[in-house]
């Protein structure tokens, strides 16, 4: 994106931003010394303590917060329960072949990045902006490939080129097949056209057991485990409805064309939250009014289909009254996320959520949002939230013949009188041998008006004719010894119900990569100093010490420190490089590090020390236990800088200028 920003709105450059992230070690790709694997990253300390940082807060923000149940499955599944799931079927990306070199590309983003380059050509040819400089020889010859020179496009072609990627998500394959043909769209890096579109399975396959007779897969999600947990949940959690259940861990999807550094990947981690509510009460949530005029960025459906990419802020209570959100309980995880997001330090211009377009969503959801996050490349899905309806639980109930509902005592006996078939198992055992089951099960489905109807039908006949699909004719005959049919009363105490779940799912991969550009900036008049502003609750290391010298008269205080800032368990780095102080705070700024702590030689005398803050610079003194006392509230999102800053006494230096 050419005119993407950093956090201080300076011109965003990706070459540096990378270079950031390589020199500090934040990651790096799997099994470097045998050539690297794509898809596959390695994280390094920086990184990996930012994740474990962001867990944490996730896991306080949703779980700990929402009463949720927490699980831990396995990432091995057996084909029968992603047979039944639909992921052995349906969990496919089309992918086009260059037939030429054999080059896989994954057709939506194909088309994307063919169109966009056309789009920024014109824009180019017009003077409305320059050509995007590319990061290395690779990429300007891919956009060679795409776009040999600025060229102007035709108005009306320009607003079909932006419908076509504001709908692209709503489009089949064959319609993007279509599209291929229709807009002479080929292969960007070579020029050769293309095979048409494919479905291909994204599961990575195995098998359990040394025999290789049990077919397996590496989870694709993680939500599979806990449906599959269900009555255990409902057992734990005493029957109580809503009730949620969430799960941290390792998802697979064996990608076709896996790019852009995390957010496309093989191996992720994924937070997913199952949801489960009545749906008798219209999935409305307790606690919804407490975020009812809360404002989201929201790019309906409508909005998409319009050609339109901005969304509009709408409170979410107008927006659930509106039917816009289907229903309550989505709309609170929709505002729940936001908050989320904006704790760890998201910039909330750059977050919008957006509504699935009918071909996106799945055939038994009723609503699903996107929480799209900006970066470098682009609007990146980081957290879907989709109402699943009581699919998941019906499909394995089916499958396994396992009770997946739930069982709940009413309020009020109810007292119910309907007509009821009855079949003579002992005489229908003999006649339909092994489809007796099956004629039982119709006879079970049938409405309550054609019972009526078909026991008028039995004592005027007496026989009558019922469809029966497993059996070869589709029909069978029961005569007036074989089946009853009469009214019956009876009065019900317990009420039993499959839960509808509503699934916020999280990419935290995704997550992590933009909020490390969304906190990425670099110093007014010196670009060559960078500085990612994580906030203090999730910055990987939350301190630096640095003693002005190697003066061994430092070494107690530095160790009295030490021991201040372990028991209160705050993470720090020491820092005792022979380079000057203010080199030692800037190369520490780029690790997100939010406070640097100095000893210096009024430190020996009254056992004061410097207290800096990362983002302004500026710093105050006060003694080991008050400064301590302040990093320790920051950490913890009690106070800020500026609370600190009003109520210690301003230090003033020249280290920065060094």
């Amino acid at each position: 994106m050419t005119d993407y920003k950093t956090l201080t709105g300076q011109p965003f450059k990706r070459e540096d931003f990378d270079s950031l992230l390589k020199r500090k070690v934040f990651l790096w790709q799997s099994f470097e010394p045998y050539g690297s694997v794509k898809g596959l990253f390695d994280y390094g300390p920086p990184l990996e303590g930012l994740e474990s940082e962001v867990i944490n807060t996730w896991r306080d923000h949703f779980i700990r917060h929402e009463k949720m149940m927490a699980l831990k499955c396995s990432m091995l599944t057996p084909h029968d329960v992603l047979k039944t799931s639909g992921h052995v079927d349906r969990f496919a990306d089309y992918m086009c072949k260059d037939p030429k070199n054999g080059e896989i590309l994954r057709t939506d983003h194909l088309i994307k990045d063919v169109l966009e380059a056309r789009l920024q050509s014109d824009r180019a040819a017009r003077g409305l902006a320059a050509a995007p400089a590319e990061d290395d020889a690779k990429k300007k010859k891919k956009k060679a490939g795409a776009v040999k020179a600025a060229e102007k496009l035709d108005e009306s072609t320009v607003a079909e080129y932006e419908h076509i990627l504001a709908t692209l998500d709503d489009f089949t394959g064959d319609d993007m097949g279509k599209l291929i043909v229709q807009h002479n769209i080929k292969n960007p890096s070579t020029g050769n056209d293309v095979e048409p579109p494919v479905a291909v399975n994204l599961m990575f396959k195995t098998q359990i057991g040394a025999t290789s007779q049990e077919p397996a897969y590496l989870r694709p999600e993680t939500a599979q485990g806990q449906f599959l947990s269900f009555q255990k949940l409902v057992e734990y959690s005493d029957g109580q409805m809503p009730m949620a259940s969430a799960s941290i861990g390792y998802s697979f999807r064996n990608e076709l064309s896996p790019r852009s550094g995390l957010l496309r990947v093989r191996e992720f981690l994924m937070a997913e939250i199952e949801h489960f509510v009545d749906p008798e009460g219209g999935k409305a949530h307790p606690k919804f009014h407490t975020v009812a005029d809360v404002r989201l960025p929201l790019l309906s459906r409508q909005i998409q289909k319009s050609g339109k990419t901005t969304p509009e802020q709408i409170a979410i209570g107008e927006a659930v009254k509106s039917k816009m959100v289907d229903n309550e309980t989505l709309g609170y995880f929709l505002v729940r996320i936001m908050l989320f997001m904006q704790k760890i330090g998201i910039d909330m211009n750059k977050l919008r959520f957006r509504q699935h377009m009918e071909n996106e969503m799945a055939h038994y959801a009723s609503d699903c949002w996107d929480c799209e996050l900006l970066n470098s490349y682009g609007w990146t899905e980081c957290v879907g939230c989709a109402d699943r309806s009581a699919y998941d639980l019906s499909v394995h109930e089916a499958a396994t013949n396992t009770n997946l509902k739930v069982r709940e005592m009413l309020k009020e006996p109810k007292h119910i009188t309907e007509w009821v078939a009855v079949l003579d198992k002992k005489k229908s055992g003999p006649r339909f041998k092994k489809d007796a089951k099956a004629v039982e099960a119709a006879l079970d489905m049938l409405s309550q008006d054609l019972k009526e109807k078909l026991s008028l039908d039995l004592e005027r006949e007496g026989k009558i004719e019922v469809d029966v699909d497993q059996v070869e004719s589709g029909k069978v005959e029961l005569t007036k010894d074989l089946v009853t049919i009469e009214r019956q009363s009876r009065t019900e105490t317990t009420r039993e119900y499959t839960p509808n779940v509503i699934e916020p799912s999280f990419g935290i991969g995704r997550i992590l990569y933009s909020l490390i550009e969304h906190c990425y900036w670099t110093r007014e008049n010196d670009p060559a100093r960078s500085v990612l502003s994580f906030p203090p609750p999730v910055a990987p290391i939350k301190v630096l010490v640095v003693p002005l010298s190697r003066n061994a008269a430092f070494s107690q205080h530095i160790a009295a420190l030490e021991s201040a800032l372990d028991a209160k368990h705050i993470s720090y780095r020491v820092d005792q490089s022979g380079v000057s102080i203010g080199k030692r705070y800037s190369r520490n700024d780029e690790l997100g590090i939010p406070f640097g702590v100095t000893v210096d030689f009024d430190t020996v005398k009254d056992g004061t020390v410097t207290l800096r803050d990362r983002d302004s610079t500026r710093q105050v003194r006060a003694d080991v236990k008050e400064i301590v006392r302040a990093i320790g509230r920051m950490v913890k999102g009690k106070e800020a800088w500026k609370d600190v800053q009003a109520r210690l006494p301003v230090f003033e230096t020249g280290a920065e200028e060094e």
